[in-house]
């Protein structure tokens, strides 16, 4: 069972947050983050995005997704109308940056990221979201607007006891090099990236 293990308020080029780390052991040293914005209203519908970390597009700013722009756009989002980012340590869609890193030398003799990951005998896409709610739970939030295009999420939410008040979009534009990533998330995982739906 997660547990609070240690919380501060953190100062950002995006605005000031109150970041709390989660984990079953204080010794853990890559514990889940909720970063919560401090003019959060907790008795209306909580604006919440799940963010799986990616160090390749976060840190070092790859141009192969679209990962890093959306946290920035995340944070920039809840900084001026409340909420939450639960920062989810699933790396790679739960592969690894080593695995990841192998993922990406197939990707340049010419798989798609999800045929990449399968050549290695690996998920298409191993992540979990329940502990995303378990969080939300420990933090009270009752109802919520889900930043995300991605269906599996919004699924998640409607089969927990935290109620799913409307999705918001948080779509980037994509460059050269992530069009193919971007087009295989809406082709083979169903990412809502069009104008067409209404979820």
């Amino acid at each position: 069972m997660l547990k609070i293990q240690a919380e501060a308020n953190v100062p950002t080029d995006y605005g000031s947050f109150r970041m709390i780390a989660f984990s079953e052991d204080e010794t853990n040293w890559m514990p889940h983050i909720a970063i919560v914005a401090h003019n959060t209203d907790f008795s209306a519908p909580v604006n919440v995005r799940f963010h799986s970390e990616c160090i390749t597009g976060e840190v070092f700013h790859s141009q192969k997704c679209e990962c890093g722009q959306q946290l920035d756009t995340a944070m920039k989002f809840i900084n001026e109308n409340g909420g939450i980012i639960v920062y989810l340590r699933q790396e790679g869609r739960n592969i690894g940056i080593i695995n990841k890193l192998k993922a990406y030398s197939l990707q340049e003799q010419g798989y798609d990221t999800v045929e990449a990951n399968l050549q290695l005998g690996l998920p298409a896409d191993d992540r979990t979201f329940e502990v995303a709610v378990e969080i939300l739970n420990i933090l009270d939030v009752k109802e919520i607007n889900l930043l995300t295009n991605n269906p599996e999420k919004i699924k998640i939410v409607k089969n927990s006891n935290i109620r799913f008040n409307k999705r918001i979009p948080l779509r980037i534009d994509s460059t050269e090099e992530s069009a193919g990533y971007l087009k295989v998330k809406e082709d083979y995982f169903g990412h809502l990236l069009g104008d067409h739906d209404n979820l």
